[in-house]
C-alpha cells in the first residue's frame, strides 16, 4: 500500500503544492512532486514515478494489487476525483481515504521532509525546489534510518524483502 499527501512550500515565484507518494511498508518515498497548481493530473505524479520505478511502466494493468491510499481533507485533496483514477492508465486494486491519523506513513515523511528542507531553505523557482525535492528523495531513501526496521533505509529494507521474497520463490 502506497500513502499519499500534499503539502505546500513557498518559492520566488509563489506558492508550490508539495505531492508524495510513501510506501507504507518500507517507508520509501516512491515518488515527490512540485507545481503551481495542485490539481489531480499534477497529484497522480508520485505515484506515476513510483510505478515506472518498481513496475517497470506506467501502463494500463501494469500495477494490479497496488492499493493506494489518498489523504482527504474535507474533499480538497485532487487525488479524490473519479475522473483521475479514470484516466490514469494503469488500475490500483483499490483507492482508498484516510483522516490523517489514518495515513502515518505520508503524515510522518511529510513532517520529516518539512524539518529537514522545506523550513530550512528558500527556493527561488519551482523547479528549484521540485529538483530539491527529487534529490531529498534520493538521500532519505538511502540514508535515512527507520528504527521499524531495525535502523535500516527504506532502500536497505526495500532490499531484503526482495531478497526473502526470492528466496521464497
Amino acid at each position: 500500500m502506497w500513502g499519499t499527501d500534499l503539502t505546500t512550500a513557498f518559492t520566488d515565484e509563489g506558492q508550490a503544492a508539495v505531492f508524495i507518494a510513501v510506501d507504507h511498508c518500507s517507508a520509501e518515498c516512491v515518488g515527490i512532486h512540485a507545481h503551481a497548481h495542485a490539481t489531480r493530473f499534477e497529484a497522480l505524479e508520485p505515484i506515476r514515478q513510483g510505478v515506472r520505478q518498481h513496475f517497470g511502466a506506467f501502463a494500463k494493468g501494469i500495477a494490479r494489487g497496488l492499493s493506494v491510499r489518498h489523504f482527504t481533507d474535507r474533499n480538497t485533496c485532487p487525488i479524490t476525483s473519479r475522473r483521475k483514477s479514470r484516466s490514469s492508465g494503469w488500475k490500483a486494486r483499490r483507492r482508498s481515504s484516510a483522516r490523517s491519523r489514518e495515513n502515518g506513513c505520508a503524515e510522518r515523511f511529510i513532517r520529516t521532509l518539512k524539518e529537514n528542507l522545506l523550513w530550512l531553505r528558500t527556493f527561488e523557482t519551482i523547479e528549484e525546489l521540485r529538483q530539491a525535492l527529487l534529490d531529498f528523495k534520493e538521500t532519505y531513501n538511502t540514508t535515512w534510518l527507520i528504527e521499524r526496521h531495525g535502523f535500516i533505509s527504506p532502500a536497505q529494507f526495500r532490499q531484503q524483502q526482495l531478497q526473502l521474497a526470492a528466496n521464497a520463490a
